[in-house]
C-alpha cells in the first residue's frame, strides 16, 4: 500500500479545516444576532456541520491518516473538509452533508483497520467515538435537523479525546479496577447516545452521567498532571487539559437536567461547555505538538499562549453565565470574546512558527 503524501501536500487538507472553523465561528455570530457581513451562503443554518465535521472532524481524521500512512485515509479529512466548502458555497442540495458523512465512514474504515493491527481499548473506544460521528453525519444528510445529531457528535469528541488520554496513560499501568472504570463512562456515553433513538430524554442523561464520570476519571488518572511539574509547553498543555476536563464535566452535569434537543441558552449552554470549552481547549494544549507533526513546522513555545487560553475560558465562563441567567448580552459578548480567542491562538501560534530542519523532514 502506498504512504502517505508529503507534509507539504497536508497543508490544503489544514487549510480546509480552518476555512470550517472561521466561517463557522463567523456563522454563529450571525446566529446571536451580532451585526456582522451576512453572505449569501447559509453559514447559520450549517453553524455546527462546520464546526464540528468541517473543522474538527477533518483536523482529528488527518492526524489519523497519517498515523496510519496509508493513502487511502487521507480521504476522510479531504471529503469532510471538502463538505465544508461546500456547505459554505452555500450546497443546499445535500452534498456537502453527504461528503462529510462520506468523510466519516472513511474515518471509521481507518480505525477498524487501526484496530485489526491494534486490538486494545483505547483504539476500540476510537472506533466507536468514529461510529458515532459516522451515525450523526448519516442522519443530518438523511434530512435530519441537527438537534437529531448534536448528541452523537458530542459523544464522537468524548469518546475520541478520553481514548487518546488512556491510550497515554499505559505508561501508568493503570490498574484493572482504574481501566473499567473508564470503560463505564465510555460505555455510558456509547448506550446514552444509541438510548436516544427512542427514549431522548433518558439517553441524553445516561451521556452526560457517563461524561460526567469521564471527567473525573480524566481528573483522577491522566499523566498530564504530572506535567504541572514542568516547565514550557508540558505545564502549559496540562493547564489546557485541566479546565477543558472541568468543563467536560459540567457539560456533562448540565446534561441530566437540560436537553440538547431544545433551541434555546440552556441548551446553548450544554453545548458549548463541550464544543468550546472541552474540545477548543483540548486544541489549544496539542496544536503545538500536532501542527508541528501534521506540517512539518516547528513551533516555539511562548508564555503568550496562556494569554488566548485564558481569553478562551474567561470567556466562555460570561457566554454560559449569560445563557443560563437569561441574559442575551452576556452571551452575545462571551461568544464574541470566544471567537476573539480563538483569533489570538491563530496569530500567537503563527508567530510561534519556525521551519523544522530539514533532517526531520516528513515524507
Amino acid at each position: 500500500m502506498a504512504a502517505s503524501p508529503p507534509a507539504f501536500r497536508r497543508i490544503p487538507l489544514v487549510a480546509l479545516g480552518l476555512a470550517a472553523l472561521v466561517c463557522g465561528v463567523w456563522g454563529g455570530l450571525l446566529r446571536l444576532n451580532w451585526e456582522l457581513p451576512a453572505p449569501e451562503a447559509n453559514w447559520i443554518t450549517f453553524h455546527g456541520a462546520l464546526m464540528v465535521s468541517g473543522f474538527l472532524g477533518t483536523l482529528i481524521s488527518l492526524e489519523r491518516a497519517v498515523g496510519l500512512g496509508r493513502w487511502w485515509g487521507f480521504g476522510a479529512p479531504l471529503l469532510t473538509g471538502a463538505g465544508g466548502i461546500a456547505l459554505l458555497l452555500g450546497d443546499l442540495s445535500g452534498t456537502g452533508l453527504a461528503l462529510q458523512a462520506a468523510g466519516s465512514a472513511v474515518l471509521v474504515a481507518v480505525f477498524v483497520t487501526i484496530l485489526r493491527k491494534h486490538p486494545d481499548l483505547p483504539v476500540g473506544v476510537m472506533t466507536a467515538g468514529a461510529v458515532c460521528w459516522l451515525a450523526g453525519n448519516v442522519f443530518l444528510a438523511l434530512g435530519g435537523a441537527v438537534r437529531d445529531s448534536v448528541l452523537w457528535w458530542m459523544a464522537f469528541l468524548v469518546l475520541t479525546v478520553a481514548a487518546e488520554r488512556l491510550e497515554l496513560n499505559r505508561f501508568l499501568a493503570p490498574s484493572r479496577t482504574v481501566r473499567l472504570l473508564f470503560v463505564a463512562g465510555a460505555g455510558a456515553i456509547a448506550a446514552g447516545t444509541a438510548l436516544s433513538l427512542a427514549f431522548p430524554a433518558g439517553g441524553a442523561r445516561l451521556t452526560g452521567a457517563g461524561m460526567a464520570g469521564l471527567a473525573l476519571w480524566l481528573l483522577r488518572h491522566d499523566i498530564a498532571w504530572k506535567s504541572f511539574r514542568l516547565a514550557g509547553l508540558g505545564r502549559f498543555i496540562a493547564w489546557s487539559l485541566l479546565p477543558g476536563t472541568i468543563w467536560l464535566g459540567i457539560s456533562g452535569l448540565l446534561l441530566l437536567a437540560i436537553s440538547p434537543f431544545e433551541a434555546g441558552p440552556p441548551s446553548d449552554a450544554v453545548l458549548h461547555t463541550l464544543f468550546v470549552g472541552f474540545a477548543l481547549s483540548m486544541v489549544f494544549g496539542h496544536a503545538p505538538i500536532i501542527f508541528p507533526a501534521l506540517l512539518h513546522v516547528a513551533i516555539r513555545f511562548s508564555r503568550r499562549f496562556y494569554l488566548h487560553l485564558g481569553l478562551l475560558h474567561c470567556s466562555l465562563l460570561v457566554r454560559i453565565a449569560g445563557d443560563l441567567a437569561g441574559s442575551p448580552e452576556a452571551r452575545m459578548w462571551g461568544a464574541l470574546l470566544n471567537g476573539a480567542a480563538i483569533a489570538f491562538f491563530f496569530l500567537n501560534t503563527l508567530i510561534s512558527v519556525r521551519r523544522a530542519p530539514r533532517a526531520r523532514e516528513a515524507r
